[in-house]
């Protein structure tokens, strides 16, 4: 019965992340939550995880929490507002804002 939890539990969350990326959810969805709120808070954890094992002389280990965390998450996120701007049926200012503020912020939190 566990297994099978799991097993549902996890095709949801594939379900889900791939509807981000084919841009299925909402423009103000994927850009208010995933984008804005979800970039800030993965790349302040990976960031400070990154500071602290840097510290440690940990270079390699600070590599991956660093950036094998939070660059594939920038990335999906990314695809997915641009895909949701594309299918956004409101006024076109706000998808190209959408747009502009998540492959310029997503960049900004990716080289820092």
């Amino acid at each position: 019965m566990k297994d099978t939890q799991t097993e549902h539990s996890q095709s949801r969350r594939l379900a889900f992340i791939w509807r981000i990326w084919l841009g299925e959810l909402p423009l103000a969805n994927v850009f208010w939550n995933w984008a804005v709120l979800g970039g800030l808070i993965v790349n302040l954890i990976t960031s400070s995880m990154f500071l602290f094992l840097m510290l440690a002389d940990q270079a390699v280990a600070a590599v991956i929490c660093g950036y094998l965390v939070s660059l594939p998450y920038n990335f999906i996120i990314t695809i997915g507002v641009l895909r949701a701007a594309d299918r956004y049926d409101g006024d076109r200012q706000w998808a190209v804002l959408a747009r502009i503020a998540t492959v310029a912020g997503m960049l900004l939190l990716s080289l820092t």
